[in-house]
């Protein structure tokens, strides 16, 4: 009887791990199926806009002078985004996991992960109506200070409405991103792992750096990429707060800067003919392009990491 209850309780049990899997491997394969779809459209109706006249690329000879600045753009403002952000969420995440008492972690981690729900739209505005402004004096000073720097070698923008506003606007936007995955990758490291350092006479901060960091640095690398990710996609926002109209420059206060690509393709797509949308698409392939070498080569460090972690 035991035998006939046992067999009657695993039944379902199997049956129910089957439909998980079979559900699970579904999901997986759709993702598959539409990025798979995704890249088709692009490649078909984007590819002949690689070659068309030069009338369709405005200031540039041919499509590569035309999305070279574009490239550019779209990188540097996600640069400047995790530099700005990577630091910050991260110790937010430490603050949370580690330091803060739960009464304090709590509202915290509440208030952090509600910026996540902000519109993009209402980053921009408040990019336009407040950073830009309170920025801009700060501008003039750099310019005035350092602009022996290619950074801030100027003239400064009247606005504020620079690349450098624009990437700080992104970090606000990804903040929400790195530092929940982050959080959560840095309370899941082993309670006995922190102990044993703490019990060996290591500081707090040496507990993390030896216990949790390691542990921790796949998720940690993942969470920037997923951040990465948002920055390079990211359109309404960098389209409000960026007053583009330059090439590549490493000039980051000047009102001459490159749009990203997304924002160039959300400017310009309503009003152009249907050989522009063809080269608009052809910029949105090379987006998808660089995103995807980026998410493969964050997944090739992450798997090498963990090899290394189970050696």
């Amino acid at each position: 009887m035991a035998t006939i209850a046992t067999d009657q309780k695993t039944g379902p049990a199997r049956l129910g791990d089957r439909i998980f899997s079979g559900t699970a491997l579904a999901a997986g394969i759709a993702i598959l199926l539409a990025l798979a779809g995704v890249f088709i459209f692009l490649a078909i109706e984007g590819v002949p806009g690689l070659a068309k006249p030069a009338e369709f690329y405005g200031e540039a000879s041919n499509f590569w002078g035309y999305v070279a600045p574009l490239l550019f753009g779209t990188v540097l403002a996600a640069v400047i985004a995790l530099i700005v952000a990577v630091p910050l969420a991260w110790g937010i995440a430490l603050v949370v996991s580690h330091y803060a008492p739960k009464s304090i972690a709590t509202p915290i981690a509440y208030v952090i992960d509600l910026l996540a729900a902000v519109p993009s739209v209402v980053f921009g505005l408040w990019g336009i109506s407040v950073l830009a402004r309170q920025l801009q004096p700060g501008y003039v000073w750099l310019d005035e200070n350092m602009g022996w720097l290619p950074f801030f070698a100027g003239p400064a923008s009247g606005t504020g409405r620079t690349i450098l506003t624009a990437g700080l606007v992104l970090a606000i936007m990804i903040l929400p991103i790195i530092t929940a995955i982050s959080r959560e990758v840095f309370s899941q490291t082993p309670r006995l792992h922190e102990e044993a350092a703490l019990a060996l006479g290591a500081t707090r901060w040496e507990m993390i750096r030896m216990a949790v960091f390691p542990y921790a640095r796949s998720g940690m690398i993942s969470a920037v990429m997923l951040g990465l990710g948002r920055a390079l996609g990211e359109t309404m926002a960098v389209a409000m707060v960026l007053s583009a109209g330059g090439g590549i420059s490493l000039n980051l206060i000047s009102s001459s800067n490159p749009a990203s690509i997304a924002s160039n393709i959300a400017s310009n797509y309503k009003e152009g003919t249907p050989g522009k949308i063809q080269v608009l698409i052809a910029t949105g392939l090379v987006l998808f392009l660089v995103t995807f070498l980026v998410n493969f080569a964050a997944r090739w460090i992450v798997t090498r990491n963990e090899r290394k972690l189970a050696r």
